[in-house]
């Protein structure tokens, strides 16, 4: 007998009892949830937080089935996820369930971090998830995905770094997709204490590359007064998946908090990460290194909201797009009436590898203060013929030139992470983009 599709009215109810939590507060949230994505409509172009999206994919989402079964025989997988040798915990996740104890380096327990799965969290540390769990919303165009998202949610993964604990090797998860035509719900809550600092990397990738997927992830990431957290998310999906990325970074007074977005896979990916400064004196820097090829469309959307005076955030997206591929970026800076001092950029550039690509950027400033430094801008252009020139001159084929200078472009974010087998894993993703 077949799984349930996602609007068979029985999908609710079986997750409910398949998920296996058991808490009044959780179960009321997701029984909101679920009416809630009953009564949103889907996207329309028409709307302006969709604008240029191809809405054809979602649209038939009906295609794709809830995954209602237990974990999953994945011995082979839990060999892949071990890609990194120096880490602080491990978790590794497919199609929702955990399939391997979770890992976590003793002396950090000790110290009172807390690395667990999200089923496991609700249950032990209910008033620290319940603090944290969906306060808030990127509020950019998916609300409907949102409610989805948590109305569905099986598991997912909780980071709690205590005050004035600074952890130096990642934490790494390994969100995989198995089961063909399923849809998954990935959740990361990464909160981080005063003056703490700790890293964390989630890779998301699937078992096959010929199965077919639907994911509605959501991270949010809280740093605490004085803290440095940094996220970065590799999305490697296949290329038959469609997926949602929904992201808040919210930082308190002198923070330093940093996410980074590695795509390279999905068919069409649609991401939205709205970063809010609720405190002065923090710095908040939001990435994104971007390789679509093939017929491939990334989606991204962002907002940075400075309400607090005196801090900065920085936004730098940057795509190279080759074949026919598409790539669609609406951002806005808001700088509230009180966020007086606020330095603030957004920049998203664009490089055109091939004539059938389109990039479409739509930069944006709303500004109610009036002593502010605030700038947005986007550039498109293709390779410097004179540059590449240069490489031919020396007996470099073009092929490798343009390899190369495809890295010279995106070093400017590889650099910027925090992990040097993560840059060496960044970079090697590009090169077999570049590849095909």
């Amino acid at each position: 007998m077949p799984n349930p599709t996602l609007d068979d009215p029985e999908v609710f109810k079986i997750h409910q009892e398949l998920s296996g939590i058991d808490v009044d507060w959780f179960r009321d949230r997701q029984r909101a949830e679920w009416s809630r994505y009953l009564e949103l409509p889907m996207p329309v172009r028409t709307n302006e937080k969709w604008r240029f999206a191809n809405l054809k994919r979602i649209r038939e989402m009906d295609r794709f089935e809830a995954v209602t079964g237990g974990a999953p025989d994945a011995a082979d997988i839990v060999d892949k996820s071990k890609r990194f040798q120096n880490v602080s915990g491990r978790i590794i996740l497919v199609d929702d369930s955990q399939v391997s104890p979770v890992y976590l380096e003793e002396s950090l327990a000790g110290k009172g971090v807390i690395f667990t799965t999200l089923v496991d969290a609700i249950v032990k540390h209910p008033e620290l998830v319940q603090k944290y769990f969906m306060q808030q919303s990127p509020e950019l165009g998916s609300e409907k995905f949102e409610a989805l998202h948590v109305a569905l949610l099986r598991n997912g993964v909780f980071l709690y770094v205590p005050d004035d604990v600074e952890i130096k090797d990642p934490f790494v998860v390994y969100n995989w997709a198995l089961k063909d035509k399923g849809t998954i719900f990935p959740h990361t809550l990464f909160i981080t204490g005063r003056n703490s600092k700790a890293n964390l990397i989630e890779f998301q990738e699937c078992a096959n590359e010929d199965s077919s997927h639907l994911v509605v992830a959501n991270a949010h990431l809280y740093a605490e007064d004085g803290a440095k957290p940094s996220h970065t998310i590799v999305q490697n999906w296949n290329l038959n998946t469609l997926s949602f990325q929904l992201n808040t970074n919210n930082a308190q007074g002198n923070t330093e908090a940093k996410s980074t977005l590695i795509n390279v896979g999905s068919a069409q990916a649609r991401q939205e990460i709205h970063g809010k400064i609720f405190g002065s004196g923090s710095n908040v820097e939001m990435h994104a290194l971007n390789v679509p090829n093939g017929s491939q469309e990334f989606d991204q959307r962002t907002l940075q909201t400075h309400i607090a005076p005196n801090s900065r955030s920085d936004l730098l997206f940057k795509n190279a797009l080759m074949d026919k591929s598409r790539t669609i970026f609406s951002g806005l800076i808001i700088v509230e009436e009180d966020a007086q001092q606020t330095d603030a950029y957004q920049t998203n550039n664009n490089l055109m590898m091939s004539e059938d690509v389109e990039a479409n950027s739509l930069p944006g400033l709303e500004i109610k203060a009036n002593d502010v430094k605030c700038s947005h801008g986007a550039t498109t252009g293709r390779i410097d013929e004179s540059e590449l020139f240069y490489f031919l001159a020396r007996g470099i084929p073009r092929m490798k030139a343009q390899e190369l200078m495809l890295f010279g472009y995106f070093e400017e974010i590889i650099v910027k992470l925090d992990n040097p087998e993560l840059v060496s894993y960044a970079r090697e993703l590009v090169q077999m983009k570049f590849a095909g």
